[in-house]
């Protein structure tokens, strides 16, 4: 079976045994933003064509490429969901004779509220720890340019929340006043990004806090080189303040973020545990497993 994590700048590939353990892998910059004309059964026959040649016949993808602007889009299952409801919702599109290629689902989430949340590759990563975390309840953080908190129970998705953290530091950085002084590169500061975390706990708001960035600059309390993981610490540590609960948080994701996401609850005395980075591989392996694709 070949595994694919498609998403908007990036494309991996797994080649895996009858077992699911990784016997090859292709990473590529070869994102859905960067497939042009809509060709993406050439780029992916361009990247996998040597497996396929070797006899692969089962293909899984999950990411954006299942979205709008992807290859086509496998439509939202709603929560409570797990393997079985997001297996069940897989989209199949043409390829070469006697391959299948199918396509995984995102999730939707509906408040009480009425007010909807989606993820789309998220979800193959949480199917991917289902068996390590086990029954009953957990709460997992995947950090990322928009970040996902997601609530478990007995291994299926009943809620989840997203907060854009990653990408409002990026577009601050980038396009406010505050990045005029941030250098584009410095070591990590982990002193700095803690203190913005536990500014976070404090009162007068997330807006006042981004402008102290500056005005903490100004005044000789942060230097250039410390502002960006000050400023980093702020909105890590905003995000915790919105899904403080009793209980530890299971982090999911590349890990330097992961890193930075286990300081800020380290700081603020929650316990972090990682999982996983790689959980989208067997992630994609439970859902063949459920849709019987492979044994």
């Amino acid at each position: 079976m070949i595994a694919v994590d498609w998403g908007t700048s990036s494309f991996r590939a797994y080649r895996l045994d009858a077992v699911g353990h990784v016997q090859d892998r292709r990473d590529a910059a070869a994102g859905i933003l960067a497939v042009t004309h809509g060709v993406f059964a050439d780029t992916l026959r361009a990247q996998i064509g040597p497996w396929i040649a070797a006899g692969e016949t089962q293909v899984l993808m999950s990411g954006m490429i299942g979205s709008r602007q992807g290859w086509r889009e496998a439509p939202y299952v709603r929560t409570p969901a797990g393997a079985d409801e997001i297996a069940g919702a897989m989209v199949s599109v043409p390829f070469d004779d006697g391959v299948q290629v199918w396509i995984a689902p995102g999730v939707m989430h509906r408040t009480t509220e009425g007010f909807h949340d989606v993820m789309r590759g998220e979800e193959t990563q949480i199917v991917g720890v289902l068996r390590t975390l086990g029954s009953g309840t957990h709460r997992v953080c995947l950090p990322g340019t928009h970040s996902k908190w997601v609530e478990l129970v007995d291994g299926r998705m009943v809620a989840f929340r997203t907060h854009m953290t990653g990408e409002v530091f990026a577009v601050l950085r980038a396009h406010s006043i505050l990045g005029r002084t941030i250098p584009a590169q410095a070591p990590f500061d982990a002193d700095a990004f803690r203190a913005g975390v536990l500014r976070a706990r404090e009162a007068s708001g997330l807006l006042h806090h981004l402008f102290e960035v500056r005005a903490q600059f100004l005044a000789d309390a942060l230097t250039a080189e410390t502002s960006a993981d000050y400023l980093s610490g702020v909105l890590i540590g905003h995000e915790l303040a919105a899904e403080r609960q009793a209980g530890p948080v299971h982090l999911l994701g590349a890990p330097a973020l992961c890193d930075r996401y286990a300081l800020a609850c380290d700081t603020l005395g929650v316990p972090g545990i990682r999982l996983d980075p790689d959980a989208a591989v067997d992630g994609l392996v439970r859902l063949a497993q459920a849709r019987k694709l492979i044994a």
